[in-house]
């Protein structure tokens, strides 16, 4: 630990003991007396996966687009001496005395400026929110989460703050959506401007506003070890995606961002088959093992078709036809106030040239084939394909297969009459599915009236 980390480790101790435990409130008020009194409400995205699915463990090129899905947060600073979190989404709440959390040990979280979690740190956590050992459900590790964030970035200042959270999402959990990124995301964001770390980029007067690239930068590293938490070792994309939104390639490890990436609307739809990603790359692997001469050109393929494909993005966003395209800056504040209203109208004319797009709609037709090829497809994948395909759509998988989900391009000019049509036959199917875009704005911070009714009231907002 640094000099100054056991300074204040010191003060800390010595606060505790010159007080009694009844008057952590009045120190608690030392907090920013602004802070007391300021709803912070924080959204960031969901993401799917592209082009680029198991290739991309074989060191190839994966593109992975933020998905208007959101996860919604709402975070109330209190002076009541108490911590609580509510997820209702997976039926967590939780409440802790600050006077407890502020007596722990958290000198662990203060090795260097956004400290990476280990086992024997989660294994504490654990048992301060009174978690079996042995617990790796999602709702004992959105709570080991949040706990080693507002530690670790709240324990930082001299009094650890009393505070009410609520998560709510779009996302469904364990479909491979990124929603326990976009749960990172929120959280450290907001704990993160709570705690003065960052300022918050709302204006008086604006409904939405998103923070610099610096700030997004260290909301993206204290996320990322939220997902650690989580997920144990995870690439750094979904959080990445749901920091900076857009569309993002990965590489071995090296994430970049696509300039302007095109919103393209979407059926996203899920199968609710169960799969187990360990297994399924498992399967990849052992078919590359087994038949190198096919399966290798088979990956090579799937890696240009998503060069291709960021070459043809990049073609679609840099070319709209008389501005009807919309790109991430336009869809932002929009499409977070009426998401519902903006899809149900017809979708515009073809918004860039008609043969970009048509590549666009060839690569997801291939990458399928190619996907179903690697043997990660599903007869309930299949389903899907041939439900969309008689009405002229164009789907794939996204993420591991075996079931999960598969997401359809809604073409510029589709009636709304055919989009429900569409819908209905995949629910008749058994399957959920939302009509929603990619390539969403990432992580921002609202207005309460910016907010659709629904939104406000999961999350307890009047």
């Amino acid at each position: 630990m640094t000099s100054q980390g056991s300074r204040r480790a010191g003060i800390r101790t010595l606060i505790f003991l010159i007080f009694p435990v009844d008057c952590h409130t009045a120190l608690l008020s030392g907090f920013p007396s602004a802070m007391l009194s300021e709803v912070l409400l924080v959204s960031s995205p969901g993401k799917v996966i592209l082009h680029g699915e198991h290739a991309v463990v074989h060191g190839k090129v994966a593109l992975a687009v933020a998905l208007n899905l959101r996860t919604f947060l709402r975070l109330q600073p209190h002076s009541n001496g108490k911590v609580s979190l509510n997820l209702p989404n997976i039926g967590v709440r939780q409440v802790w005395d600050v006077a407890r959390l502020q007596l722990l040990d958290t000198s662990f979280m203060e090795q260097g400026d956004v400290p990476a979690p280990v086992p024997e740190q989660v294994e504490k956590l654990k048992e301060v929110a009174g978690l079996p050992e042995d617990c790796a459900a999602a709702e004992c590790l959105a709570v080991l989460a949040f706990l080693y964030l507002y530690l670790a970035i709240c324990g930082r200042q001299r009094a650890l703050p009393s505070l009410d959270i609520v998560v709510w999402s779009e996302l469904p959990t364990g479909a491979g959506l990124g929603s326990s990124a976009a749960y990172s995301v929120c959280l450290a964001a907001a704990l993160l401007t709570l705690c003065e770390e960052i300022p918050n980029p709302l204006e008086d007067g604006e409904h939405t506003s998103r923070w610099s690239e610096e700030n997004l930068e260290l909301i993206n590293k204290w996320a990322f070890q939220g997902e650690r938490v989580i997920h144990g070792n995870p690439s750094g994309v979904d959080n990445a995606v749901s920091t900076w939104g857009g569309a993002l390639r990965y590489q071995q490890g090296k994430i970049s961002s696509l300039k302007r990436a095109p919103a393209l609307q979407i059926l996203l739809t899920n199968t609710k088959v169960p799969r187990s990603t360990k297994a399924l790359v498992a399967s990849v692997r052992n078919r590359l093992i087994k038949f190198p001469e096919i399966v290798a050109p088979l990956l090579s393929s799937i890696d240009a078709i998503s060069l291709e494909c960021e070459r043809v993005l990049g073609e679609m966003a840099s070319a709209p036809a008389l501005g009807q395209y919309l790109v991430l800056e336009e869809l932002h504040c929009a499409s977070l106030k009426k998401p519902r209203q903006i899809l149900s109208s017809p979708r515009s004319p073809w918004p860039c040239d008609k043969y970009s797009f048509v590549l666009f709609l060839e690569l997801i037709d291939m990458n399928q084939h190619h996907l179903n090829a690697l043997g990660v497809g599903h007869a309930s994948l299949d389903r899907l394909c041939q439900v969309t395909t008689a009405r002229g759509l164009h789907s794939k998988l996204t993420g591991a297969g075996g079931g999960g989900c598969g997401i359809t391009l809604l073409r510029p000019g589709l009636e709304q009459e055919e989009v429900e049509a569409t819908k209905q036959a995949l629910t008749g199917c058994g399957f959920d599915c939302w009509e929603t875009s990619i390539g969403a704005p990432g992580v921002s911070v609202h207005s309460a009236t910016s907010l659709d009714g629904p939104v406000r009231q999961a999350l307890g907002v009047l």
